[in-house]
């Protein structure tokens, strides 16, 4: 029972990372902004966070410091495809890489730093039941705060005028500026949230999921909560449950092989990515339901009086 408590525990913490950044792209994607560049952000939120953390010994400013540096590299990505109309996907990619060569330049000095020793998290009460106790209640707060977000963002979207006017931006631009709203700036500014939920995701990656900087950790991490936008049909609580199973799979190779399960480690090391291909495949034989429940406009440039 313990090793499964254990298992459970993992398969959280994994999973919010995926969590958080997924969200973040949900955003994006609701109101037509399709971001390839999350594997960048995160890269880049990563080292800010690690680095805002190994400095000033507080973990909420490396939260900050990453929520930050996905915001303005988010921002920056929405001017582009936004205001000066670059197509969205080169422009992602473009992102990515980006991400991908600054934060290795920029951590060089940082592979070798270490944070002070971290603090225990555990729910007072909750945390001494037995098998629960350490699979549910020994959790950073954003590990909570993930499924907290979740849910805001579901009662956002559905619940609230300012949703509802970013689904119709997604939607429809061309109506929703007919309307008088600023279908620009409404697009930047879901950009700039998506950005900083995914440097939130990033921080998290390297302050207390790993804790330590290397180059590249992010590991395909910001691919994988772009695929599970598509899975989740852009539904936030499907999000939250994708980046759990994601992250179960993830958590699962581990414990195969601490087992000493006769399986090739190359093969267990393929897993995540392998589920995410089949979810994927599986979800593309109806191609009919992504289209019903995709925003009509996503990935496609808004050009007023056109």
């Amino acid at each position: 029972m313990n090793e499964i408590a254990l298992l459970i525990a993992a398969t959280l913490s994994a999973g919010t990372v995926l969590a958080i950044a997924g969200l973040g792209l949900l955003i994006n994607e609701r109101a037509g902004i399709v971001n390839l560049g999350a594997e960048g952000l995160m890269l880049v939120a990563a080292i800010a966070g690690y680095a805002t953390a190994v400095h000033s010994g507080s973990d909420v400013l490396g939260f900050i410091a990453g929520m930050a540096a996905g915001a303005v590299l988010a921002l920056f990505f929405g001017l582009l495809v936004i205001w000066l109309n670059t197509n969205q996907y080169a422009t992602g990619l473009a992102l990515s890489l980006f991400g991908a060569g600054f934060s290795a330049f920029v951590g060089i000095g940082y592979t070798q730093q270490r944070l002070s020793p971290r603090e225990h998290w555990a729910v007072p009460g909750l945390a001494d039941l037995p098998v629960l106790g350490k699979a549910l209640f020994e959790h950073h707060p954003v590990v909570y705060l993930a499924m907290a977000l979740a849910v805001a963002l579901h009662f956002f979207l559905y619940r609230t005028r300012a949703g509802l006017v970013l689904r119709a931006v997604g939607e429809s631009p061309e109506s929703a500026h007919a309307l008088g709203y600023p279908v620009r700036r409404i697009r930047l500014a879901a950009v700039a949230a998506g950005g900083a939920l995914c440097g939130l995701a990033g921080a998290y990656l390297s302050i207390v999921y790993t804790p330590l900087w290397v180059e590249g950790m992010v590991a395909g991490k910001g691919w994988i909560a772009l695929a599970l936008t598509t899975f989740a049909t852009w539904r936030p609580a499907r999000i939250l449950l994708g980046a759990y199973l994601f992250g179960g799979v993830t958590m699962l190779q581990f414990h195969l092989q601490s087992e000493g399960v006769d399986i090739s480690s190359h093969w267990l090391s393929m897993l995540p990515y392998l589920s995410t291909i089949a979810v994927l495949v599986l979800i593309s034989r109806n191609p009919a339901w992504i289209k019903a429940n995709m925003p009509a406009s996503l990935g496609k440039p808004f050009k007023p009086g056109h």
